[in-house]
């Protein structure tokens, strides 16, 4: 329902506080009041942005439409003006909004404001002060939504990264308790059929002087090996020799660092001998993938210290670009590993430091990269190249990916483009990319053409 608004009731409006008689005489006049009941829509996606509004009573909750989900973006609160605003270019409406109980609202239609230009100046200036307070608030909040975003990639990442050692870890402390468990019971047997300590020390010494090896050989050719070390062990009087050969080879011993020990034990103590020594090398082996797995999580820790920065305080010290792009890559390892990106490390020698902030470089490095991997197809290649050039260092990132297209190129470091689909990026990325390089002193450049994007930073060696 639509009425006139009292001058008395638009004067408890904030913006409106204060203006003398006849503007809120002629805001009355040229403007109406709507009741709105609770939850009735006030405006939907798609439909024209046409008033300026001022909750009088009630609230107005907008929310956003986010694949196929509604959330809730803010609210206008009794009061306060919102909606469409002298010099705003909005035209259609992008989200919805809808009455939280009974509400009254001040509406005035766009095409008023060039006479209100005329009859208050002073509350033109106030609505452009709202104005640029909303535009405020709505970069804070997508460059919050942006960093968000960023951390979940990374976070999902860091967990796979993470699960494959771990599960490393666990596979093999299970399978160390089952060998733990076991081998005493070969010793006893092998002692009870061999007591002879010379031969035993033969023995321990193929436990300790063997290592594991690296195989060079096909699949089918390591089958045949396992098979004749099979069968050579079943000759030996070791029944099951299958199930040994493996090990054994793993460890590097064949049938002819096998044979001279072997043959010199009782063929009643062969089976226990040949069982704990695999045992005993397949623990080694076991250790040694614990003892790896473990280093590749300390690694991992260190790469999110080092990328965090959360050993320091905020501010500007000397840093290894390296260091940075190294971490980076690092967090970022999961996905290059799933588009099998061949990552090219092109550093040039001596690099000097330069002073920044580490926290805000890496979003930089964070934001180049992972635009590169976005841009790239399964099997493309990323190179990552610095130089030391005059008072400045420069990094450049660069992908084989299909390039930016001319049309797009001039418009990348603009806050909100994106060319990505809806609810993948904000298009504040190479934005805030830029000014922190900018707060740095620096600059920020790109070329791009069809098989060639290159993103190149700037840095001064010194501030």
């Amino acid at each position: 329902m639509s009425a006139p608004c009292p001058p008395a009731e638009l004067a408890g409006i904030e913006t409106f506080a204060g203006l003398p008689p006849e503007t809120l005489t002629w805001l009355t006049e040229h403007g109406e009041c709507r009741d709105l009941a609770p939850h009735e829509v006030m405006i939907q996606p798609g439909d024209p942005a046409e008033f300026l509004f001022a909750v009088l009573a009630g609230a107005i909750q907008f929310y956003s439409a986010n694949k196929g989900n509604r959330e809730p973006l803010f609210r206008v609160e009794a009061g306060k003006v919102s909606g469409v605003l002298p010099y705003s270019r909005l035209r259609v409406a992008n989200n919805s909004g809808e009455a939280l109980g009974p509400t009254r609202l001040y509406l005035l239609h766009r095409d008023k404001f060039a006479e209100l230009e005329r009859v208050s100046p002073e509350l033109i200036q106030r609505l452009v002060g709202v104005m640029s307070d909303r535009a405020r608030d709505e970069v804070r909040a997508q460059e919050r939504d942006d960093k968000l975003r960023a951390l979940g990639k990374l976070s999902a990442g860091l967990a796979h990264e993470l699960n494959n050692p771990a599960a490393a870890i666990s596979r093999a402390a299970e399978s160390l308790q089952k060998l733990v468990t076991g081998k005493p019971a070969h010793l006893i047997e092998l002692l009870q059929h061999c007591p002879d300590p010379p031969v035993l020390a033969r023995l321990l010494g193929l436990a300790q002087t063997s290592s594991p090896v690296a195989s060079v050989l096909s699949s089918l050719e390591q089958a045949d090996q396992e098979d004749e070390l099979a069968d050579w062990l079943e000759i030996q009087g070791v029944s099951g020799g299958y199930q040994y050969a493996t090990g054994l080879l793993a460890a590097g011993l064949t049938t002819d660092a096998l044979a001279p020990v072997l043959t010199e034990l009782p063929k009643s103590a062969r089976p226990a001998a040949v069982a704990w020594l695999e045992a005993q090398l397949t623990t080694g082996r076991l250790l040694l993938d614990v003892q790896e797995a473990s280093t590749r999580i300390s690694t991992l820790v260190g790469n999110v210290k080092t990328y965090s920065h959360m050993d320091r305080a905020a501010g500007l010290e000397l840093l290894d670009v390296h260091a940075g792009l190294d971490s980076t890559l690092n967090i970022l390892g999961y996905a290059l590993r799933q588009k099998n990106i061949q990552v090219v490390r092109d550093f040039g020698p001596d690099l000097p430091k330069v002073p920044g902030q580490v926290s805000s470089l890496n979003q930089v490095w964070t934001n180049l990269l992972d635009n590169a991997v976005d841009a790239l197809s399964s099997g493309g290649e990323l190179v990552l190249r610095t130089r030391h050039q005059g008072d400045f260092v420069c990094i450049t990132i660069q992908d084989n990916g299909p390039g930016i297209p001319a049309d797009v190129l001039p418009h990348i470091f603009e806050p909100f483009f994106t060319t990505k689909p809806a609810g993948s990026g904000s298009g504040l990325g190479l934005d805030i990319a830029q000014r922190i390089v900018r707060s740095h002193n620096g600059r920020l450049q790109v070329r791009s053409e069809p098989g060639q994007t290159a993103f190149s930073v700037w840095l001064p060696v010194s501030n």
